[in-house]
Protein backbone atom coordinates (compact mmCIF):
# COMPACT_ATOMS: atom_id res chain seq x y z
CA UNK A 1 0.00 0.00 0.00
CA UNK A 2 3.08 2.45 0.91
CA UNK A 3 3.84 1.38 -2.66
CA UNK A 4 1.35 2.75 -4.54
CA UNK A 5 0.94 5.85 -2.20
CA UNK A 6 4.36 6.43 -3.34
CA UNK A 7 3.90 5.51 -6.81
CA UNK A 8 0.53 7.91 -7.22
CA UNK A 9 2.39 10.73 -5.30
CA UNK A 10 4.49 10.90 -8.94
CA UNK A 11 1.50 10.79 -11.34
CA UNK A 12 0.40 14.19 -12.98
CA UNK A 13 -2.27 16.08 -11.21
CA UNK A 14 -4.96 15.16 -13.70
CA UNK A 15 -4.51 11.90 -13.39
CA UNK A 16 -4.40 11.24 -9.60
CA UNK A 17 -7.70 13.53 -8.98
CA UNK A 18 -9.31 10.91 -11.46
CA UNK A 19 -7.61 7.88 -9.65
CA UNK A 20 -8.80 9.12 -6.08
CA UNK A 21 -12.38 10.10 -7.40
CA UNK A 22 -12.31 6.17 -8.57
CA UNK A 23 -11.50 4.96 -5.68
CA UNK A 24 -14.36 7.12 -3.74
CA UNK A 25 -16.93 6.20 -6.33
CA UNK A 26 -15.75 2.32 -6.63
CA UNK A 27 -16.21 2.28 -2.15
CA UNK A 28 -19.21 4.30 -2.79
CA UNK A 29 -20.76 1.55 -5.84
CA UNK A 30 -19.42 -1.03 -2.99
CA UNK A 31 -21.62 0.01 -0.12
CA UNK A 32 -24.91 1.07 -2.66
CA UNK A 33 -25.73 -1.55 -5.24
CA UNK A 34 -27.51 -4.71 -4.10
CA UNK A 35 -26.31 -7.62 -5.66
CA UNK A 36 -28.27 -10.21 -7.20
CA UNK A 37 -30.40 -12.03 -7.20
CA UNK A 38 -33.49 -10.48 -6.41
CA UNK A 39 -36.73 -12.10 -6.18
CA UNK A 40 -39.89 -10.24 -8.37
CA UNK A 41 -43.33 -10.40 -8.10
CA UNK A 42 -45.42 -10.02 -10.82
CA UNK A 43 -48.61 -8.11 -10.47
CA UNK A 44 -50.23 -7.31 -13.08
CA UNK A 45 -49.88 -7.98 -17.00
CA UNK A 46 -46.63 -8.73 -18.89
CA UNK A 47 -44.63 -6.04 -20.75
CA UNK A 48 -46.13 -3.04 -18.46
CA UNK A 49 -43.37 -3.52 -15.95
CA UNK A 50 -45.63 -4.15 -13.35
CA UNK A 51 -44.12 -6.33 -11.24
CA UNK A 52 -41.70 -5.22 -7.70
CA UNK A 53 -38.50 -6.07 -6.96
CA UNK A 54 -37.51 -7.27 -3.45
CA UNK A 55 -33.69 -8.28 -2.37
CA UNK A 56 -33.74 -10.81 0.44
CA UNK A 57 -31.08 -9.97 2.39
CA UNK A 58 -32.57 -6.55 2.69
CA UNK A 59 -36.45 -7.67 2.62
CA UNK A 60 -35.54 -10.06 5.42
CA UNK A 61 -34.09 -7.27 7.47
CA UNK A 62 -37.40 -5.00 7.31
CA UNK A 63 -39.44 -7.91 7.76
CA UNK A 64 -37.59 -8.23 11.68
CA UNK A 65 -37.90 -4.55 11.87
CA UNK A 66 -42.24 -5.11 11.27
CA UNK A 67 -43.31 -7.87 13.21
CA UNK A 68 -46.40 -6.88 15.31
CA UNK A 69 -45.80 -7.38 19.26
CA UNK A 70 -47.52 -9.60 21.58
CA UNK A 71 -50.84 -8.60 22.96
CA UNK A 72 -50.98 -8.55 26.95
CA UNK A 73 -53.67 -11.16 28.00
CA UNK A 74 -57.05 -11.29 26.08
CA UNK A 75 -60.04 -8.85 26.24
CA UNK A 76 -61.75 -8.72 29.55
CA UNK A 77 -65.37 -6.83 29.52
CA UNK A 78 -65.62 -7.12 32.94
CA UNK A 79 -65.97 -4.86 35.88
CA UNK A 80 -68.00 -1.19 36.08
CA UNK A 81 -67.07 1.55 33.29
CA UNK A 82 -63.62 3.08 33.52
CA UNK A 83 -64.75 6.31 33.65
CA UNK A 84 -67.04 5.84 37.30
CA UNK A 85 -64.11 3.79 39.27
CA UNK A 86 -61.14 6.21 37.77
CA UNK A 87 -60.66 10.42 38.19
CA UNK A 88 -60.40 12.23 35.18
CA UNK A 89 -61.06 9.71 32.70
CA UNK A 90 -62.19 11.33 29.66
CA UNK A 91 -61.96 9.27 26.82
CA UNK A 92 -62.79 5.22 26.79
CA UNK A 93 -65.14 6.38 29.97
CA UNK A 94 -67.40 3.76 29.40
CA UNK A 95 -64.64 0.65 28.76
CA UNK A 96 -64.87 -2.37 31.64
CA UNK A 97 -62.22 -1.24 33.89
CA UNK A 98 -60.46 -4.51 33.41
CA UNK A 99 -60.46 -3.65 29.98
CA UNK A 100 -59.21 -0.56 30.15
CA UNK A 101 -56.51 -0.96 32.94
CA UNK A 102 -54.93 -3.56 29.91
CA UNK A 103 -55.36 -1.14 27.27
CA UNK A 104 -53.26 1.34 29.73
CA UNK A 105 -50.67 -1.52 30.45
CA UNK A 106 -50.48 -2.19 26.65
CA UNK A 107 -50.03 1.29 25.60
CA UNK A 108 -46.79 1.69 28.28
CA UNK A 109 -45.37 -1.18 26.12
CA UNK A 110 -46.24 -0.01 22.96
CA UNK A 111 -44.69 3.63 23.75
CA UNK A 112 -42.69 3.77 27.09
CA UNK A 113 -41.63 0.12 27.97
CA UNK A 114 -38.06 1.83 29.23
CA UNK A 115 -39.93 4.74 31.00
CA UNK A 116 -43.12 3.23 32.51
CA UNK A 117 -46.21 4.38 33.67
CA UNK A 118 -44.32 7.78 35.06
CA UNK A 119 -43.92 8.71 31.32
CA UNK A 120 -47.24 10.28 31.30
CA UNK A 121 -48.29 10.22 35.31
CA UNK A 122 -46.57 12.32 37.93
CA UNK A 123 -46.59 8.88 39.76
CA UNK A 124 -48.87 5.97 40.81
CA UNK A 125 -50.10 7.19 43.21
CA UNK A 126 -51.92 10.51 41.60
CA UNK A 127 -52.74 9.01 38.14
CA UNK A 128 -55.66 11.73 37.91
CA UNK A 129 -53.35 14.28 37.63
CA UNK A 130 -52.73 16.32 34.07
CA UNK A 131 -49.75 17.79 35.07
CA UNK A 132 -47.27 16.08 32.16
CA UNK A 133 -47.50 17.11 28.73
CA UNK A 134 -47.41 13.39 27.97
CA UNK A 135 -50.69 12.64 29.61
CA UNK A 136 -52.24 15.52 27.53
CA UNK A 137 -50.87 13.98 23.93
CA UNK A 138 -51.83 10.47 24.65
CA UNK A 139 -55.30 11.48 25.31
CA UNK A 140 -55.02 13.43 22.25
CA UNK A 141 -53.27 10.22 20.37
CA UNK A 142 -56.11 8.06 21.62
CA UNK A 143 -58.79 10.14 20.35
CA UNK A 144 -56.82 10.21 17.17
CA UNK A 145 -56.79 6.21 16.85
CA UNK A 146 -60.46 5.86 17.91
CA UNK A 147 -60.63 7.98 14.71
CA UNK A 148 -58.49 5.90 12.45
CA UNK A 149 -59.69 2.80 13.05
CA UNK A 150 -63.47 4.35 12.81
CA UNK A 151 -63.58 6.40 10.16
CA UNK A 152 -60.90 5.86 7.33
CA UNK A 153 -61.53 1.92 7.29
CA UNK A 154 -61.16 2.88 3.56
CA UNK A 155 -57.32 3.13 4.09
CA UNK A 156 -56.89 0.92 7.41
CA UNK A 157 -59.03 -1.85 7.17
CA UNK A 158 -58.18 -3.39 3.86
CA UNK A 159 -58.02 -6.72 4.08
CA UNK A 160 -54.80 -8.02 5.70
CA UNK A 161 -54.01 -12.00 6.88
CA UNK A 162 -56.10 -12.01 9.50
CA UNK A 163 -59.10 -9.75 8.32
CA UNK A 164 -59.29 -5.83 8.61
CA UNK A 165 -56.31 -4.32 10.10
CA UNK A 166 -56.74 -0.97 11.71
CA UNK A 167 -54.18 0.88 13.77
CA UNK A 168 -52.44 0.99 17.98
CA UNK A 169 -50.19 3.15 19.50
CA UNK A 170 -47.41 0.82 18.74
CA UNK A 171 -48.31 1.08 14.28
CA UNK A 172 -46.54 3.93 14.89
CA UNK A 173 -44.59 3.87 17.72
CA UNK A 174 -42.69 0.91 18.08
CA UNK A 175 -41.64 0.46 21.83
CA UNK A 176 -39.90 4.10 21.54
CA UNK A 177 -41.95 7.78 23.14
CA UNK A 178 -41.68 9.63 19.36
CA UNK A 179 -42.32 7.60 16.67
CA UNK A 180 -39.35 7.14 14.26
CA UNK A 181 -40.72 8.50 11.08
CA UNK A 182 -42.17 12.01 11.43
CA UNK A 183 -41.66 15.22 10.52
CA UNK A 184 -41.33 18.92 10.67
CA UNK A 185 -41.55 21.91 8.12
CA UNK A 186 -38.37 22.99 6.34
CA UNK A 187 -36.88 25.76 7.45
CA UNK A 188 -35.74 27.98 4.33
CA UNK A 189 -32.24 27.50 3.78
CA UNK A 190 -29.47 30.00 2.62
CA UNK A 191 -28.88 31.53 -0.45
CA UNK A 192 -25.42 29.82 -1.53
CA UNK A 193 -22.58 30.49 -3.91
CA UNK A 194 -24.40 29.82 -7.24
CA UNK A 195 -27.76 31.59 -5.85
CA UNK A 196 -31.30 30.51 -4.21
CA UNK A 197 -32.13 26.71 -4.74
CA UNK A 198 -35.70 27.89 -4.85
CA UNK A 199 -35.55 25.07 -2.52
CA UNK A 200 -34.50 21.80 -3.74
CA UNK A 201 -30.95 21.21 -5.88
CA UNK A 202 -29.82 20.01 -2.39
CA UNK A 203 -29.75 16.27 -1.61
CA UNK A 204 -33.45 15.81 -0.31
CA UNK A 205 -33.67 12.48 2.06
CA UNK A 206 -37.43 12.88 2.56
CA UNK A 207 -37.60 12.81 -1.61
CA UNK A 208 -35.41 9.79 -1.95
CA UNK A 209 -31.96 11.81 -1.55
CA UNK A 210 -32.85 13.58 -5.13
CA UNK A 211 -32.15 17.17 -5.43
CA UNK A 212 -36.27 17.84 -5.91
CA UNK A 213 -37.99 19.73 -3.36
CA UNK A 214 -36.40 19.50 -0.09
CA UNK A 215 -39.67 20.07 1.84
CA UNK A 216 -42.49 17.61 -0.78
CA UNK A 217 -44.58 16.91 2.77
CA UNK A 218 -46.13 20.71 3.34
CA UNK A 219 -48.07 20.76 -0.07
CA UNK A 220 -49.58 17.12 -0.12
CA UNK A 221 -49.41 15.98 3.85
CA UNK A 222 -50.42 19.28 5.41
CA UNK A 223 -51.77 21.63 2.63
CA UNK A 224 -54.68 20.26 0.27
CA UNK A 225 -52.93 20.57 -3.08
CA UNK A 226 -53.26 18.24 -5.51
CA UNK A 227 -50.44 15.95 -7.10
CA UNK A 228 -50.51 16.52 -10.30
CA UNK A 229 -47.85 16.96 -13.21
CA UNK A 230 -50.59 17.45 -15.99
CA UNK A 231 -52.95 19.90 -16.37
CA UNK A 232 -56.64 18.82 -16.99
CA UNK A 233 -57.35 20.53 -19.68
CA UNK A 234 -55.41 21.30 -22.69
CA UNK A 235 -54.57 24.96 -21.82
CA UNK A 236 -53.98 25.96 -18.16
CA UNK A 237 -56.43 27.69 -16.73
CA UNK A 238 -58.12 28.91 -13.74
CA UNK A 239 -55.76 27.50 -10.68
CA UNK A 240 -54.13 24.83 -12.15
CA UNK A 241 -51.84 22.72 -9.89
CA UNK A 242 -49.55 21.97 -13.02
CA UNK A 243 -46.49 23.69 -12.77
CA UNK A 244 -42.68 22.69 -12.81
CA UNK A 245 -43.16 23.84 -8.85
CA UNK A 246 -45.60 21.24 -8.85
CA UNK A 247 -44.02 18.79 -11.08
CA UNK A 248 -40.81 18.97 -8.26
CA UNK A 249 -43.17 18.56 -5.39
CA UNK A 250 -45.11 15.74 -7.00
CA UNK A 251 -42.11 13.37 -8.17
CA UNK A 252 -40.48 14.08 -4.58
CA UNK A 253 -43.13 13.41 -2.83
CA UNK A 254 -43.78 9.96 -4.99
CA UNK A 255 -40.20 9.05 -4.43
CA UNK A 256 -40.88 9.48 -0.98
CA UNK A 257 -44.14 7.30 -0.86
CA UNK A 258 -42.28 4.44 -2.40
CA UNK A 259 -39.27 4.35 -0.02
CA UNK A 260 -42.09 4.16 2.61
CA UNK A 261 -43.81 1.40 1.33
CA UNK A 262 -40.57 -0.51 0.02
CA UNK A 263 -42.86 -0.40 -3.60
CA UNK A 264 -41.95 1.01 -6.70
CA UNK A 265 -44.28 3.36 -9.09
CA UNK A 266 -46.26 -0.22 -10.27
CA UNK A 267 -47.28 -1.05 -6.91
CA UNK A 268 -49.79 1.58 -7.55
CA UNK A 269 -49.72 3.17 -11.21
CA UNK A 270 -49.61 1.10 -14.59
CA UNK A 271 -46.64 2.43 -16.51
CA UNK A 272 -48.96 2.84 -19.99
CA UNK A 273 -50.58 5.86 -18.43
CA UNK A 274 -49.74 6.79 -14.74
CA UNK A 275 -52.52 9.46 -14.56
CA UNK A 276 -55.39 6.82 -16.08
CA UNK A 277 -57.08 5.39 -12.77
CA UNK A 278 -59.00 3.07 -14.65
CA UNK A 279 -55.40 1.36 -15.67
CA UNK A 280 -54.42 1.52 -12.08
CA UNK A 281 -54.33 -1.14 -9.39
CA UNK A 282 -57.05 -0.80 -5.89
CA UNK A 283 -53.73 0.47 -4.13
CA UNK A 284 -54.05 3.58 -5.57
CA UNK A 285 -57.64 4.13 -4.34
CA UNK A 286 -56.42 3.08 -0.75
CA UNK A 287 -53.57 5.79 -1.30
CA UNK A 288 -56.01 8.08 -2.09
CA UNK A 289 -57.24 8.12 1.22
CA UNK A 290 -54.66 7.66 2.74
CA UNK A 291 -53.57 10.84 2.09
CA UNK A 292 -56.32 12.31 3.06
CA UNK A 293 -56.09 10.88 5.85
CA UNK A 294 -52.88 12.33 7.05
CA UNK A 295 -53.44 15.70 6.03
CA UNK A 296 -56.78 15.73 8.49
CA UNK A 297 -54.55 14.01 11.46
CA UNK A 298 -51.90 16.60 11.02
CA UNK A 299 -54.61 19.55 10.53
CA UNK A 300 -56.88 18.53 13.62
CA UNK A 301 -54.81 16.13 15.92
CA UNK A 302 -50.70 16.82 15.63
CA UNK A 303 -50.45 20.66 14.43
CA UNK A 304 -53.24 21.53 17.62
CA UNK A 305 -50.62 20.18 19.93
CA UNK A 306 -48.08 22.76 18.99
CA UNK A 307 -48.72 24.55 22.51
CA UNK A 308 -48.92 21.85 24.35
CA UNK A 309 -45.53 20.07 23.65
CA UNK A 310 -42.21 21.60 25.38
CA UNK A 311 -39.59 23.97 23.19
CA UNK A 312 -37.27 20.61 22.55
CA UNK A 313 -40.67 18.64 21.16
CA UNK A 314 -40.98 21.43 18.24
CA UNK A 315 -38.98 21.39 15.27
CA UNK A 316 -36.07 24.09 13.97
CA UNK A 317 -39.26 26.46 13.02
CA UNK A 318 -41.22 25.78 16.32
CA UNK A 319 -43.96 23.65 14.29
CA UNK A 320 -45.24 20.11 15.84
CA UNK A 321 -44.46 16.76 14.98
CA UNK A 322 -46.34 15.38 11.77
CA UNK A 323 -46.45 12.56 10.49
CA UNK A 324 -46.88 11.00 6.91
CA UNK A 325 -46.72 7.20 5.12
CA UNK A 326 -43.30 6.23 6.87
CA UNK A 327 -44.38 7.09 10.10
CA UNK A 328 -47.09 4.02 10.36
CA UNK A 329 -45.63 1.96 7.36
CA UNK A 330 -42.17 1.81 8.09
CA UNK A 331 -40.80 0.62 4.51
CA UNK A 332 -43.59 -1.94 4.13
CA UNK A 333 -46.63 -1.77 2.02
CA UNK A 334 -48.73 -2.53 4.91
CA UNK A 335 -47.95 -1.75 8.42
CA UNK A 336 -46.39 -5.33 10.33
CA UNK A 337 -47.72 -6.31 6.88
CA UNK A 338 -51.41 -6.11 7.39
CA UNK A 339 -51.39 -7.83 10.94
CA UNK A 340 -54.47 -7.37 12.82
CA UNK A 341 -54.01 -4.69 15.31
CA UNK A 342 -57.47 -3.60 16.65
CA UNK A 343 -58.82 -7.34 16.82
CA UNK A 344 -57.72 -7.64 20.37
CA UNK A 345 -58.40 -3.91 21.01
CA UNK A 346 -61.96 -3.34 19.98
CA UNK A 347 -61.88 -0.36 22.54
CA UNK A 348 -59.97 1.23 20.09
CA UNK A 349 -62.98 1.56 17.34
CA UNK A 350 -65.94 2.89 18.04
Amino acid sequence: MSNFNFKLFYLPVPVRIAAVLAAVVGVGLLFTLEAPPVDVVQRGFRGLGLFQNYHPATFAKTVAENQPIAAIGSPLMVGGPAGKVYKNVQVLKDVPVAEFTRLMASITTWVAPEQGCTYCHVDTSNLASDDLYTKRVSRRMIQMVLDINTNYKTHVAASGPTGATGVTCYTCHRGNPVPKNIWFTEPKGPAHALGNTSGRNLPSRAAGLTSLETDPFTPYFLGADDIRITPSTALPEGTSTASFKATYWTYGVMMYMSEALGVNCTYCHNTRQFSDWSQSSPQRATAWYGIRMVRHLNNDYLVPLQSTFPPNRLGPTGDSPKIACATCHNGVYKPLFGANMVQTYPELTK
